[in-house]
């Protein structure tokens, strides 16, 4: 009887075991879930361009000058966006738009309060063509399936705004040099009609600028009388109601620092999960390698060709001379919370916009976003970085050192 006991349990025991060791087997192969490249960007844009394919490889690391825009139909609907109450763009936007409507027959989608301005909405002549536009308003209007590709006027921060308003699939976008620094806007606008006609019979290259998805989960604590079954009112306090969750697409950097305060920021910084580091200075960069000459450069950080699929960690003033900045592989989800020894909160940003203060038991999550922004280039990715960093950034700028000839030597 007790063999037959034993059997009937060693019967039970074995598929125990194999089904523990199968769920180790199971949580060990399939834990990670990015890749360590990134997430494979959409190279799709807006409703109608795409990005020309490569078919003859199976796995094929692209040279960054052979990308090629390609129209799968021929754009009809363009996006411009100016600087609001700029001056000095009025003529170039009104000879723009005037060129897309009356030479080109497009339909010219602008921002609502950019007609708004006096020196637009006055002009009579202009009028004319204005009623023309198609008009949006930002965070109201979704215009991401009406708009075939993108052209901006003005510095960087317009380029960067136009990535703002699209949450996914980003069309396009065609940056003219009207503003101060430009090294995101490589066109001129003395040629533009010249320019923007070579864009729209799709002869063109783009650079895919990595975006990083950023969550930001905040505690939604509220005052609340609590309850019981009968109805009677127990104690007022502070009640869990959930967590408000943002999203945001960032195609420079995201900002963390200490605000306000006059201490340090104190803040935990985590990869897939482990805790690498704790932050303790002024804050810490997140960056693409579009940001990567932006605020990260002038805190000590690399430049990075927009191609290289990475993220940039950079410290602000950190209080620890061996913390330097670091370059993490595209896919990894990185998350940012205030230490719970802080003595004061942090302040986020985005873009250098939608800032808003982090508190104890908020936290914020970034990862590569898939989709990127497409920049079209004046001549190819790669001449085109390297003349911004000559023209904008003055790189490796020096006098030269005189010829020595032979008969100098002695």
């Amino acid at each position: 009887m007790r063999d037959v006991q034993s059997r009937a349990r060693a019967a039970v025991a074995i598929p125990s075991v194999f089904f523990s060791l199968h769920s180790l087997f199971f949580s060990l192969s399939f834990r990670r879930t990015q890749s360590l490249h990134g997430p494979s960007p959409v190279t799709t844009f807006g409703p109608k361009a795409c990005m020309l394919q490569i078919p003859q490889a199976v796995m094929h690391i692209q040279d960054p000058a052979s990308q090629r825009l390609t129209w799968n139909k021929p754009p009809q609907s363009v996006l411009v966006i100016k600087k609001i109450q700029d001056a000095s763009l009025l003529q170039p936007f009104k000879e723009l738009c005037v060129f897309l409507t009356k030479v080109k027959n497009m339909i010219v989608y602008v921002e609502k309060k950019v007609l708004e301005d006096p020196a637009i909405s006055g002009d009579e002549n202009f009028g004319a063509i204005t009623k023309n536009f198609c008009t949006f308003r930002e965070d109201l209007d979704d215009i991401s399936n009406l708009v075939d590709f993108i052209i901006c006027l003005g510095g960087d921060g317009t380029l960067l705004y136009a990535s703002s308003l699209f949450q996914e699939s980003v069309p396009p976008v065609m940056a003219f040099h009207l503003g101060s620094l430009g090294f995101l806007t490589p066109f001129k606008f003395e040629t533009y009609q010249s320019q923007v006609t070579q864009v729209i019979e799709g002869n063109a290259a783009i650079v895919l600028r990595s975006r990083l998805k950023v969550r930001v989960f905040k505690e939604n604590w509220e005052k609340k009388a609590r309850v019981d079954d009968m109805g009677i009112i127990l104690t007022n306090g502070d009640v869990d109601c959930g967590r408000k969750v943002a999203q945001y697409q960032v195609l420079n950097e995201v900002v963390v620092d200490r605000g306000p305060s006059s201490y340090l920021s104190n803040v935990d910084l985590f990869l897939d999960g482990h805790l690498i580091t704790t932050v303790q200075g002024d804050g810490v960069i997140v960056s693409t390698p579009t940001g990567s000459t932006a605020y990260a450069v002038a805190a000590g950080a690399s430049m990075i060709h927009p191609n290289v699929p990475a993220i940039m960690i950079t410290p602000i003033c950190p209080h620890s001379l061996s913390f330097r900045p670091i370059v993490v592989p595209a896919g990894v989800e990185l998350k940012i919370m205030l230490s719970c020894d802080a003595r004061n909160t942090a302040w986020v940003s985005f873009d250098g916009r939608k800032r808003q203060e982090i508190c104890h038991g908020d936290s914020i999550t970034i990862t590569t976003s898939c989709f990127p922004v497409p920049s079209i280039c004046f001549r190819d990715p790669v001449n085109d970085w390297f003349e911004s960093l000559a023209q904008c950034l003055h790189w490796n700028v020096r006098k030269k050192q005189n010829y020595i000839s032979s008969e100098d030597e002695f």
